[in-house]
C-alpha cells in the first residue's frame, strides 16, 4: 500500500473550516467526561520533518490528531500506512515506521523479533482507552453469568481459578516466569468454591469465552498471567459477524459469540462467560459481574464511566510503539506529537471521534513523563 502524505498544502480554508467544526464538536462531546485536569497543548519546541506511521488508523482518529498537530507544527508531514494493527509491530521491527499505532498487545513472536533485532524492548505509550460498547474498537472484557446465578462479584485471582489451570510458569514478555506458577489447589471448578450455597454448592462451573484472538491474548495477559493453560471444559467462540466466522458457518454462525451467549450460556444455569459488550448487548438477559483486582476490593461494575476512569480492571489500551534505545531521547518530532495526543486537545479529539475513551488525567500525565 502506498503511504499517504498529508502535505502542507492541505492547510488553508478547508483545514481551518474542518478544524473549527472539530473544535466545536470536541467542546460539545467532551462534556461527557471531565478533561479539566489535562493541560492544554503548548509546544516545547518547533519541529519539522516527516513522521512515518504504520499500523492501525484508530477509526479515523489518527487523521484528526494529525490535522490538529499541524496547526502548531506546519512543517511536519505524515506518511501513513494503516492496513491493520497486525502490521504495526512488523513495521517497527523492520524499520519502515517511526510510530506503530496498535489496538492491542504484541504477540510473543513480535516481542521476541524486536528484541532479537535491536537487543532491547520496544517502548509503548498508551494514548487512549479501548471502547466500552463500540464494535471493533478494542472493547474491554466483561464477565457474564446466567440471570438466575446469585453471584455478583469476582476477583481477578478467582477468574484465573475459574478459567485457568495449574501451571509451572507463564510468559512475561518472552521470559518464562516461574513466579506465575500455581497449583491445582487454586483451580475453581464448583460454584461452592465461590461461596454459593444450597443447590449451587456442588454444581460444576462451565466456562465460555473467545477463541484465539487479540482479545483473548489480552484476557490471558491480564487474568491468566499470560498463560495458555485453560480450564479443560473451556469453550471458545469467535465474534459473530467477524471475518473469523468459518465460510461454512456464515448463515447460522454457530461458532459465533452471540450464538454461544444465546443458545448456551442462557440455557446453562451453571455457565460463566467472558466477552465484550458489543457482542453481549445483542443478547438480552445476561447478568454482568463486578470485578476487583484484589480480594479486599473495591468491586467495580462494568460501565462506560468505569471503563473511562479505568477503575474497572479489564479495560484495554490503544498504543503507540516506538523504537527508543535505552538512555536516548525520543526524536523531538515524535515526542511533540505524542505530547499533543496526551494533551487536552488530543483527548478531546478522542471524545469527538466517538470510537474510543479518553484517558484519566493522571494516567495521561504518567505517559507523558515516559517521553522525557
Amino acid at each position: 500500500m502506498k503511504p499517504v502524505s498529508l502535505l502542507p498544502a492541505f492547510f488553508g480554508r478547508t483545514l481551518l473550516g474542518a478544524g473549527l467544526v472539530a473544535c466545536l464538536a470536541a467542546n460539545s462531546a467532551a462534556g461527557e467526561f471531565d478533561l479539566s485536569g489535562f493541560p492544554a497543548y503548548a509546544p516545547q519546541q518547533t519541529v519539522s520533518g516527516v513522521i512515518r506511521n504504520y499500523g492501525f488508523g484508530f477509526g479515523g482518529l489518527f487523521r484528526i490528531w494529525e490535522a490538529g498537530f499541524q496547526r502548531y507544527h506546519p512543517g511536519v508531514t505524515f506518511h501513513d500506512t494503516f492496513p491493520t494493527s497486525d502490521a504495526a509491530f512488523p513495521a517497527l521491527v523492520t524499520g519502515v515506521t517511526d510510530l506503530a499505532p496498535d489496538g492491542g498487545e504484541p504477540a510473543i513472536t513480535e516481542v521476541l523479533s524486536f528484541y532479537e533485532v535491536y537487543g532491547y524492548h520496544a517502548t509503548d505509550i498508551t494514548v487512549a482507552s479501548g471502547t466500552y460498547d463500540v464494535e471493533g474498537r478494542s472493547p474491554g472484557i466483561v464477565i457474564y453469568v446466567h440471570p438466575d446465578n446469585p453471584l455478583a462479584r469476582l476477583t481477578l485471582a478467582q477468574l484465573d481459578g475459574i478459567f485457568g489451570s495449574e501451571r509451572n510458569g507463564a510468559l512475561r514478555g518472552f521470559k518464562w516466569d516461574l513466579k506465575a506458577a500455581r497449583g491445582p489447589e487454586q483451580d475453581i471448578r464448583t460454584w461452592g468454591q465461590l461461596g454459593l450455597t444450597g443447590e449451587w454448592a456442588d454444581k460444576p462451573i462451565h466456562t465460555y469465552g473467545h477463541a484465539p484472538s487479540g482479545t483473548t491474548r489480552f484476557f490471558q495477559l491480564r487474568v491468566l498471567h499470560n498463560s495458555d493453560k485453560w480450564n479443560p471444559n473451556y469453550r471458545g467462540y469467535v465474534e459473530t459477524g467477524s471475518k473469523m466466522i468459518d465460510d461454512d458457518d456464515k448463515v447460522e454462525q454457530r461458532g459465533g459469540v452471540q450464538h454461544m451467549l444465546r443458545e448456551e450460556l442462557l440455557q446453562d444455569k451453571y455457565g460463566i462467560a467472558w466477552t465484550i459488550v458489543p457482542q453481549a448487548a445483542k443478547v438480552p438477559g445476561l447478568k454482568p459481574v463486578a470485578l476487583a483486582v484484589a480480594a479486599g476490593g473495591p468491586f467495580v461494575a462494568p460501565s462506560k464511566a468505569t471503563f473511562q476512569d479505568r477503575t474497572y480492571p479489564l479495560v484495554r489500551n490503544l498504543y503507540f510503539y516506538l523504537n527508543r534505545k535505552p538512555g536516548t531521547a525520543v526524536d523531538p518530532k515524535l515526542r511533540e506529537f505524542l505530547r499533543y495526543i496526551l494533551s487536552r486537545e488530543g483527548q478531546e479529539a478522542i471524545v469527538a471521534n466517538g470510537n474510543y475513551l479518553p484517558l484519566p488525567a493522571d494516567f495521561a500525565a504518567a505517559q507523558r513523563a515516559r517521553l522525557d
